[in-house]
């Protein structure tokens, strides 16, 4: 990492649609700002359970505002989000706990693909309504992120082994230690402290304390792989 980069942490599940808005953005702007962009995979129940938070989605009002909010956000962000056919049982019932254990399993062995198995695993809940809770969702997700065969396989292996649920549990704890609450946090280091924001639509406080511009979610159009 350049001394001069800022680190940004992007705390994130694929099981939260608001997290892939911000992963997005946040991808986008990697190459516009002076930031040193560290993706971290996470068990998002775990950082509901540990702040004690419940899930929005359980207050009726609320879910019917968000389902709004979040085509309003999907839009202007242009993520292509929609939403599964029945999203209590894609988020609360299915869960995404060996999801996020295969992403971590390439976090430490494949960081280079990190950011595309977990895009194409976010594309499989959010825009196709596809699962990804079997080894077999996961297998065709590592395979449309790119990953040769026999890697893929290795890595299908390595999601269920101790080193990896512990890692996840340390990552997820990371953000519990952040002060988190959900998801996505994004954890900006300026000037020696960490400094955080909760959801994806917090650039523009985020750009002024970079002392960067904030130039819209998508401020060049081949900054995503969208």
């Amino acid at each position: 990492m350049s001394a001069s980069k800022i680190l940004v942490e992007l705390f994130y599940d694929v099981v939260s649609p608001y997290s892939w808005i911000g992963f997005e953005v946040l991808c986008r702007y990697r190459n516009v700002w002076d930031i040193d962009l560290k993706l971290r995979p996470a068990f998002l129940g775990g950082v509901m359970h540990g702040s004690g938070n419940k899930p929005p989605g359980l207050v009726p009002n609320k879910f019917l505002y968000m389902t709004k909010d979040l085509q309003r956000l999907a839009s202007y962000c242009k993520v292509p989000i929609q939403g599964p056919s029945n999203p209590f049982e894609a988020m609360f019932e299915k869960g995404s706990l060996s999801a996020m254990r295969f992403v971590t399993a390439v976090e430490l062995h494949s960081p280079e693909l990190t950011e595309q198995v977990s895009r194409e695993l976010w594309r499989r809940i959010w825009s196709k309504d596809q699962d990804i809770t079997t080894p077999e969702s996961l297998q065709e997700a590592g395979e449309k992120a790119g990953l040769p065969a026999d890697q893929l396989q290795r890595l299908l292996g390595l999601a269920i082994s101790q080193e990896v649920k512990e890692k996840l549990k340390l990552v997820t704890q990371e953000a519990l230690n952040h002060k988190a609450f959900g998801f996505p946090l994004i954890v900006a280091h300026v000037d020696g402290r960490p400094e955080i924001f909760f959801g994806s639509d917090r650039f523009e406080l985020l750009a002024h304390l970079l002392g960067e511009k904030w130039l819209g979610p998508v401020p060049q159009e081949t900054g995503s792989k969208l």
